[in-house]
This record gives C-alpha cells, structure tokens and sequence, in this order.
C-alpha cells in the first residue's frame, strides 16, 4: 500500500527520510550488534544518541548556556502538574492565559497547588482568537505566567508573547516545537510533547531557566522534580530511548535543510496555499480570525454537518487521512507540520476543489 497524506494532529507525521534511516539501523544500530531499543540505556552508545541530541537542540533553538534541556517521560500532560509543584512555591500565585483545551487543562491541575487565576480567556468565542492582554493583568507577585503557545484543537498561535515583564513565562509549545524559530531567552520554561512535530510519543522535551530549578515542594514526586532530572542529565530512570533516538534523526533533518529559518519558511509557503484557498472558497471557510492563524493546525467547516462528514470520509478515500476535527469545532482539521511536505498540502487543495465543484 503507498503511504498516505496523514494530517493527525498528534501523533503526527514524520519525515520520510527519519523512518528509512530508523528502519535501516533496525536490528544494528552503527554497527553496535543491536536495535537502540533494546540496548542499554547507560551504554556509551546510547551516552552519544542522548548528547548529540541535546546539542542539536540547543543549536537549532539557540539555547541559551543558562537552561537545561531535559529529555523526560510523562508527555505535556504530566506537566501540569509538574509546573506548579516546581514553581509555584514564592507567592503561591501564578496567572494563566486560556486558549484553549490544553491551557485549560493545566490551569485546572494548576489550581489544585495555590492561588492560580485565569487573566483572560478566549472561550467566548470557542477559542478562535488569542485574547489581548496588557501588563496590569498580571500580579506583581506572580510566580510565573503560563500560555499555550500554538492551540492544537483551535488552530491558534501567539505571534506576539503577552506583555509579562521580568515575570517567569512559561510555555506549551508542543505544536508548534521547532516550526520556526522561537527566542528562549524569554521563557522560564518551555516544554513540548514530541509526537506532533518531533518524535513518536511517549517523549516531552523540557528546556528550563537553570536558576528556576531547586525549589521544588518536598512532596513533588521524584520523577517530577526537575533539579534531580537535571542533575542526572535526563537519566534518572531509563528514558524513552527510542524516542529520543527519533528526535535526534529529526533534529538532523531539520538541520540538513537550512534549520528552524528555513523550516519557518517551508511551514509559511504551505499555510498560505491552504489558507488562500479557504479565504476564496465558495464552501470552506476557516474558523480562525486571520490575525491569530496557526502555521501547524489548520481547521475548517463547511458549514453542514452532513457536508462535513461526506468529505472527511471521501478524503480518506483519496489517501487524505485523520482530517476530521475536533468534536468541539466540528468540520474538518489539518495538522501541516513540519514532516508534512508541501506536496501534501497540495493534494490537499486539489481534492478540495473537486470537492467543492461536486457539492456546491
């Protein structure tokens, strides 16, 4: 069977070049005798996957020497907890931004550790626009502010940060990690769970301020502690070793053609195919206001359930597949990440159109 044009949100597509190498170095990896999943995650074979991919990442994103990364288990998810038994430990306050489903979900977790309040919200509007804010929404004696930086569900990004000031910024990027460049320098944290643009999951990356880590509350769970993960380089407990040796080849990749500018690029020239289409269509529309656009998740209705339903099943017909939205917007979703080459996009569009003129 060929392979289809997969637009899942997560897990997502990757890029066809990691998986050849991953299926060649199956059963012996370099020359060790043995698959990387199956070797020992203290051998120095796996000593050099893990380092390698940690320089990687700090070369694509331009990690500053003052934060860790740390490659851990546990998925986005795990982090809403996580956050605030590390953080939340000066005032006991912290300020949240809902866009959406995720940010929602750990200001929820959030709330069960201190005086967590919610600074603005798009809800109003189904999340389909990134709320203003402005710098006296916050609390002066904020332990940090959290965001959700790219909306899976809704199809919304943040192009500008929320004005926070010297306050800690802390942020899920989980779909849009590596999409374009992006400035550490001004985060506390950022985090991401890999498998919508980085790795199979069962990966989250977590690249975290160094002079943030060591006030974790005494009852954090051991595994959840940063300070002891960055003590121990990410090698508390065995790793998601296979997952991190993805990330590495994806790394690589990202890095062979031209790194995060030229992603940025390749990510832009196929949101705008789609997003043009949509905009001139006489039965798609999007659900976004245009200013708040995601490069990675793009959502769209017809308008009729039943319409909906036709072409989500017609398109995986075609070898269009995972396109059906989310039960909260309806309609149809595109996750065009960064493996998604813009050749799909385009079989996208044309299937579309056929579409269109079969249904209008």
């Amino acid at each position: 069977m060929a392979r289809v044009w997969n637009f899942s949100a997560g897990p997502s597509t990757l890029p066809e070049q990691v998986l050849q190498t991953a299926a060649a170095e199956m059963m012996d990896y370099q020359g060790s005798g043995q698959s990387v999943m199956e070797m020992s995650h203290r051998s120095k074979t796996f000593d050099k996957i893990i380092k390698d991919a940690e320089a990687l990442m700090r070369e694509l994103y331009q990690v500053p020497d003052n934060y860790k990364v740390l490659f851990l288990q546990g998925g986005a998810s795990a982090q809403f907890s996580a956050i605030p038994l590390n953080f939340l430990n000066g005032s006991g306050k912290a300020d949240y931004i809902i866009t959406g489903q995720w940010a929602k979900k750990a200001y929820q977790e959030a709330q069960k550790y201190g005086d967590v309040q919610a600074v603005a919200s798009s809800a109003d509007k189904t999340f389909s626009y990134i709320p203003k804010t402005a710098a006296t929404d916050f609390r002066d004696d904020a332990d940090y502010v959290y965001i959700c930086m790219n909306n899976t569900i809704y199809g919304t990004v943040y192009k500008e940060l929320p004005p926070v000031g010297d306050k800690v910024l802390i942020a899920d990027v989980s779909s849009c990690a590596l999409s374009q460049p992006l400035d550490i320098s001004k985060f506390g944290m950022v985090y991401f769970g890999a498998q919508k643009n980085v790795a199979p999951a069962g990966l989250v990356v977590a690249i975290i301020r160094e002079d943030l880590l060591g006030n974790a509350r005494p009852t954090t769970p051991v595994m959840m502690n940063y300070k002891v993960q960055a003590d121990a380089d990410s090698l508390y407990n065995t790793p998601p070793c296979w997952c991190i040796y993805i990330c590495k080849l994806v790394l690589e990749w990202i890095k062979a053609l031209g790194g995060l500018e030229a992603m940025e690029k390749r990510n832009r020239e196929k949101a705008k195919l789609l997003y043009d289409f949509l905009d001139n269509s006489k039965l798609f529309h999007g659900t976004v206001v245009p200013e708040d656009r995601s490069l990675m998740n793009v959502p769209f209705v017809t308008g009729n359930a039943d319409l909906d339903a036709k072409f989500v099943k017609e398109a995986e017909a075609a070898g269009l597949v995972n396109l059906k939205g989310h039960r909260t917007v309806g309609g149809m979703r595109a996750s065009i990440y960064n493996a998604m080459p813009l050749e799909g996009v385009q079989a996208l569009v044309t299937f579309m159109q056929k579409f269109e003129e079969e249904n209008c």
